[in-house]
């Protein structure tokens, strides 16, 4: 793989771009950092397409507040009312939240420097959110001549982005909510074919949704009040931690 830090440093900002959008924090200073990757990209984007998604994106977006962004974020991935866009890998692999891709990317983390940061990050390891930021990250790396993570770059991009961004990003476009977020994903598909042709990796053949079913199961009243009191009893034990297989990450040099 061509060792271009130019290129790596661009893919890095695109990659932060979509951190950012897909993990949106109430923070102001994290609000304008996104409006100035937004005016950075917007001045050398990839093809027209983009280019004129960005603009558009910073039409609709006030560079003074957040709440637009905020507003639509939460219709499109929080609102019980409507159909929530789901935002793991796991989901578009196998219908659960937490399944083998999280682990994949467990694993994938465990290879490099970088950790969650739990007590500020609370997605999985393999929502969308945070695999921009730890490809981010990791393109930055490479570009300040850290060549050891390209290999791992390119089997997260090969083996669980390409699986299901297709379907992720069909999801948001075409949600009754999505408007600044459809303009999101036309720089996002730019992006993607980038990577294909950088990463020389194909289009992932689409797949059948997997949907779990939950079977509701019918418990009498005298089981219901017996699991009610063990939960009390249990409440009143001392508290454990949970283990946690990996420690934490951020999206800075060495945390995402």
């Amino acid at each position: 793989m061509q060792d271009n830090k130019t290129v790596n440093k661009a893919r890095a900002l695109y990659y932060n771009l979509f951190e950012n959008f897909f993990f949106v924090s109430t923070k102001s200073e994290n609000y304008f950092e996104l409006v100035r990757l937004i005016n950075i990209l917007k001045e050398n984007p990839l093809d027209a397409e983009s280019g004129q998604a960005l603009n558009n994106i910073s039409e609709m977006l006030d560079p003074t507040s957040n709440v637009a962004l905020v507003q639509e974020y939460d219709d499109l991935f929080h609102n019980p009312l409507t159909k929530k866009v789901r935002i793991t890998a796991s989901y578009y692999d196998e219908g659960v939240e937490s399944g083998k891709k999280r682990v994949e990317m467990i694993q994938f983390v465990a290879k490099t420097k970088l950790r969650r940061d739990e007590k500020n990050y609370f997605e999985y390891e393999d929502s969308v959110a945070f695999i921009f930021s730890l490809m981010a990250s990791l393109c930055d790396a490479i570009a300040n001549g850290e060549k050891e993570y390209e290999n791992t770059v390119h089997c997260i991009f090969a083996e669980i982005i390409n699986e299901f961004i297709e379907e992720f990003a069909k999801d948001v476009f075409e949600h009754n909510s999505s408007k600044i977020f459809k303009e999101v994903i036309i720089v996002l598909h730019s992006f993607i074919a980038f990577e294909r042709l950088y990463l020389d990796v194909s289009k992932a053949p689409k797949k059948e949704r997997i949907i779990k079913k939950v079977e509701v199961e019918e418990i009498s009243e005298a089981e219901l009040e017996r699991r009610a009191k063990n939960k009390a009893l249990k409440a009143l034990g001392p508290k454990k931690e949970e283990s946690c297989p990996i420690d934490n990450v951020s999206a800075s040099e060495t945390e995402v």
